[in-house]
C-alpha cells in the first residue's frame, strides 16, 4: 500500500465533528436537501418502480431504514439501493468538476440507510458524508480522465464512496479503511456504452454503487479482508481502469482542502456537460435579443469528456436521453429559455421547433476548453444568426458552480419545484423536510426524514 493509500485511511479514521469547518458543515446540509429533492421528484417515473418492486421482493418487508419514493421501511440494503436508484433519475444531483463524480447520489443513500439502521444521530450522518466525499473525489481525480471515458465515474468510484461513508459510521480504523477499499474498489463497475441505447442502466449504476459500498462496510465490520492496494496495485483500479492515474491525489491536501466545497448544484436538469453552453448560450441570447427563430447555427467548443458523452446520441428516444443531447438542451434554452424537468417532459421529444434547433447544433473541440477541464467547465458557443452575423457567447462558471452558486433560498426553490414536478408531497410536507434538513446536524432521530417524506 502506498503513502498516500496510508495517508487516506488515517485521515478517514480520525476525522470528526469538531474538525469539521461550520462551511463544511453547512454545505453538507445544503447538499443533503439537493439529494433529497432529486431522490422525491423520481417518484413514478421509469424505471424507479422496477427497483422498489426488486426490494419489495427480495428485501424484508419492513426494517429500519426508508425508501423516499414511496415510504416504506426495509433493511438499510435494499433502502440504499432505491434511493441510490431514484437520485440519479432526473439530473439534478450534484457534481464535483474535477474528478468528474456525483457525490451525493452515491454516498446519502448509503449513509442514510446505514445510520437509519445503527440508532444513528444527523451529527453522525454529516461526518460519515462528509468522509464519503473527501475519499471519493480524491479517489476520482486519481483516475484521471481517461478512467471517466470509458467508465461512468460515480458508479465505480462511487462504491468506493459510498463504503468509506458508512465505515466511518461503523468507526472504523486505518486497517479496516483499507479492507474497506479493497472490497468495495474489487466491486466497482459501470460503463458509458448504455447512452447509445437509451438503457436505464444509470439508475442501476447508482443504485448498486450505495448498495454494495454499504455491503463492503458491512463485510468489513464483520471481518471480511479486502485487498490492501486496490488503488494503485499491479492489478488495481488503476491498472485495470485508468492510463493516466495520479497517486498524489490520493492524499492531497488531507484536513485542509475540503473537496465536498468545490462541489456544484445542477441549475439545468440536463447532463452537466451540457451546462456551459446552454448558460453562455443564453447570456448571448439575452445580450442580443435573439430568438431561436433567429439563430441559423450554434457551434459549441467543448472538452473532449463532453464529445465522448454527448457524442452518443443524435436523435433522443427518450426523455432521459434527451438530457444527453446538446442540441435539444440548447433547443430547450432557445425555446424556451430554460432546461427545466417540466420542458424536458412537455417539450424535449414532441415540440419540433426543439428538434429543428437540435439540428442546428454541433460540437467542436476546443483545446483551452479541454486543457482547463476537469478543474473548470468553460462553456463557449459560436452563434450564427439568419441575418448572417457571427456572435460569441462565454462564461466561466456555470449557475451553480462553488463561484456561481445557488443560496440557501434558490435551494429552497429549487427543493420545492422538484417536489411539486413529481407530485411527491404535499406543500406542508416540503416545509417539514424543509425544517428538518436545515437543523440536520441537530437531530437525533433520523427516521423522521422518511416518516414526514411519505407520500401524500
Amino acid at each position: 500500500m502506498s503513502q498516500h493509500t496510508q495517508a487516506l485511511t488515517r485521515f478517514l479514521a480520525s476525522l470528526d465533528y469538531q474538525q469539521l469547518p461550520e462551511a463544511v458543515i453547512s454545505r453538507t446540509e445544503e447538499l443533503f436537501l439537493d439529494w433529497l429533492g432529486s431522490a422525491l421528484a423520481s417518484q413514478g417515473a421509469h424505471p424507479i418502480p422496477l427497483f422498489e418492486r426488486y426490494a419489495a421482493k427480495m428485501g424484508p418487508g419492513t426494517g429500519p431504514a426508508g425508501i423516499l419514493v414511496n415510504g416504506q421501511t426495509t433493511s438499510a440494503y435494499f433502502a440504499a439501493l432505491v434511493n441510490g436508484a431514484s437520485s440519479h433519475l432526473v439530473e439534478q444531483d450534484d457534481l464535483h468538476n474535477s474528478s468528474v463524480l456525483h457525490p451525493a447520489t452515491v454516498v446519502f443513500p448509503a449513509v442514510l440507510a446505514a445510520a437509519q439502521d445503527l440508532g444513528k444521530s444527523g451529527r453522525d450522518l454529516i461526518v460519515a458524508a462528509v468522509a464519503g466525499y473527501e475519499a471519493g473525489i480524491r479517489i476520482g481525480e486519481f483516475l484521471g480522465r481517461s478512467h471517466y471515458r470509458i467508465f461512468h465515474t460515480t458508479a465505480t468510484v462511487g462504491t468506493l464512496a459510498a463504503a468509506v461513508g458508512v465505515g466511518k459510521l461503523m468507526g472504523f480504523n486505518p486497517q479496516q479503511f483499507t479492507h474497506l477499499l479493497g472490497t468495495a474498489g474489487t466491486q466497482a463497475a459501470g460503463l458509458w456504452e448504455f447512452l447509445r441505447d437509451a438503457a436505464d442502466s444509470k439508475q442501476l449504476h447508482t443504485a448498486k454503487a450505495a448498495a454494495d459500498g454499504l455491503l463492503a462496510a458491512y463485510l468489513t465490520g464483520e471481518g471480511l479482508s479486502g485487498a490492501q492496494n486496490i488503488l494503485e496495485g499491479e492489478q488495481g483500479m488503476a491498472a485495470g481502469m485508468s492510463s493516466d492515474a495520479n497517486p498524489a491525489c490520493l492524499s492531497d491536501r488531507l484536513g485542509s482542502r475540503w473537496a465536498l466545497t468545490e462541489t456544484s448544484f445542477k441549475f439545468h436538469a440536463s447532463c452537466r456537460h451540457t451546462h456551459p453552453a446552454a448558460d453562455a448560450l443564453l447570456a448571448l441570447m439575452q445580450r442580443e435579443g435573439l430568438g431561436a427563430e433567429d439563430i441559423a447555427s450554434v457551434t459549441t467548443r467543448v472538452h473532449q469528456a463532453a464529445i465522448d458523452v454527448l457524442g452518443r446520441v443524435e436523435v433522443p428516444q427518450s426523455v432521459h436521453q434527451a438530457k444527453f443531447s446538446m442540441g435539444t438542451v440548447l433547443g430547450l434554452i432557445a425555446v424556451y429559455g430554460k432546461a427545466g424537468l417540466p420542458e424536458f417532459h412537455q417539450h424535449a421529444l414532441s415540440d419540433a421547433r426543439v428538434g429543428a434547433f437540435r439540428d442546428k447544433v454541433r460540437m467542436v473541440l476546443d483545446n483551452d476548453v479541454d486543457d482547463a477541464y476537469p478543474q473548470r467547465w468553460l462553456g463557449r458557443v459560436l452563434v450564427t444568426t439568419v441575418q448572417g452575423r457571427s456572435l460569441q457567447g462565454s462564461i466561466d462558471e456555470p449557475r451553480g458552480d462553488p463561484g456561481n452558486t445557488l443560496s440557501r433560498a434558490e435551494l429552497e426553490d429549487k427543493f420545492r419545484r422538484l417536489l411539486a414536478f413529481s407530485g411527491a408531497r404535499s406543500d406542508e410536507q416540503a416545509s417539514g423536510l424543509l425544517e428538518q434538513v436545515w437543523h440536520l446536524r441537530h437531530l437525533d432521530d433520523l427516521s423522521v426524514l422518511t416518516c414526514i417524506g411519505r407520500p401524500s
